[in-house]
């Protein structure tokens, strides 16, 4: 009897700790590119590197949006 207390305990305790993960990533509300953008106006070292790198992701997919419109009527 007492085995079987432990365990259902163990259980709901283990059900408690899922729930308090969820709402501490739940928190967490920027984007990727937020938070890239963020470091890239920082001081740190190498943060010019991920503006530079931003700056080349957002010039390819302009260029593929120019390429998809050319087939467009």
């Amino acid at each position: 009897m007492r085995t079987l207390a432990c365990l259902v305990l163990m259980t709901v305790a283990a059900g408690c700790g899922t729930q308090q993960q969820t709402a501490a990533n739940d928190r967490d509300t920027m984007t990727q590119r937020q938070k890239d953008s963020v470091l890239a106006k920082s001081a740190l070292p190498g943060a010019r590197g991920v503006g530079m790198a931003m700056s080349a992701s957002d010039s390819a997919k302009a260029r593929q949006a120019r390429l998809d419109s050319i087939g467009q009527p």
